[in-house]
């Protein structure tokens, strides 16, 4: 399969509060993404609101991407789930319906062991034969996945990669060094938290996972294109100028603000899933303010 390189970019899931997928919407915003130049699509992933859904509407969201995708890029889809059993068979059906990868988070309500994790991620690699990326996202899962642990995971034959998150660039140019010399090279390194993605790029890691891709691809596309091929220049430019994109999704959560980003741009017409409230009028102003941005126009040929 292709490897999981360069821009991998997340869209929401457009779906009402019964689950229902907006699927003339859904498939226009992931064709749109494509167009746009990104590596590879992810869906399902926490932008996409997986936990949210129930299994038949993951199922369809899935199949959805697949036929839209059609191997144009590589599609990533989150697999995990409370229990083995069911990460299994979301697994199962991410391969059947044509993912080339599955982003396996630990989810848990008991606190897991790492030989428990180990155990969890060898029978979902196993048991459904779809090569998968560990997700280490302890913001949302309480799981931290130590450097010894995901080099555990490493040695798994059906892990391929690694989505790490970065909390400043120290963080990210420790992981990239100890993961460089600890991890096998089959397994490529990829980092979320977009404000400092770009710099990991920089650095020499494969993949930027990214929110704001999907939904606004065209300057994620350039900021990334821009930091492989080592332009601190142009990279630095393009960054200063998506600070104020990056410093609402630190103060609102990415989730909350490209939900509402989604929404003015046409990509959803529906809230965040509940519990999840949309954000306040003052930050959907203040959304609506950084869309006339010219970093987030598309470009002109």
């Amino acid at each position: 399969m292709p490897a999981l390189t360069g821009l991998s970019a997340f869209p929401i899931t457009p779906a009402d509060p019964d689950g229902r997928v907006a699927t003339a919407t859904f498939t226009r915003t992931l064709d749109q993404l494509i167009t746009a130049g990104v590596d590879s699509l992810g869906v399902l992933g926490s932008t996409g609101g997986y936990m949210y859904l129930t299994a038949a509407e993951r199922a369809r969201t899935l199949s959805l991407a697949c036929e839209v995708t059609a191997g144009r890029v590589p599609l990533l889809a989150g697999v995990g789930a409370l229990s083995t059993r069911d990460a299994v068979a979301h697994a199962r059906a991410a391969r059947k319906a044509g993912a080339a990868a599955g982003l396996l988070a630990m989810v848990s309500y008991t606190p897991l062991t790492e030989d428990e994790i180990v155990s969890h991620t060898r029978r979902v690699s196993e048991d459904s034969g779809l090569p998968l990326c560990i997700y280490d996202n302890p913001g949302t899962t309480r799981v931290t996945i130590s450097d010894d642990l995901l080099a555990r995971l490493a040695e798994l034959p059906g892990v391929i990669a690694v989505k790490n998150p970065a909390a400043d660039p120290a963080d990210v140019t420790r992981r990239l060094s100890t993961q460089r010399r600890r991890l096998p090279g089959r397994v490529s390194i990829g980092f979320s938290a977009d404000w400092h993605c770009a710099g990991a790029l920089l650095q020499g890691a494969d993949t930027w996972y990214s929110v704001l891709a999907g939904t606004l691809p065209h300057p994620c596309v350039a900021l990334a294109k821009a930091a492989r091929r080592g332009d601190v220049r142009e990279t630095t430019r393009l960054q200063l100028a998506l600070e104020p994109v990056w410093d609402l999704f630190r103060r609102a959560s990415s989730f909350r603000v490209v939900h509402e980003m989604a929404r003015q741009l046409g990509q959803t017409p529906f809230p965040p899933p509940e519990p999840i409230l949309p954000v306040s009028a003052e930050i959907a102003r203040e959304i609506k303010e950084l869309l006339t941005l010219p970093v987030l126009q598309p470009a002109q040929d």
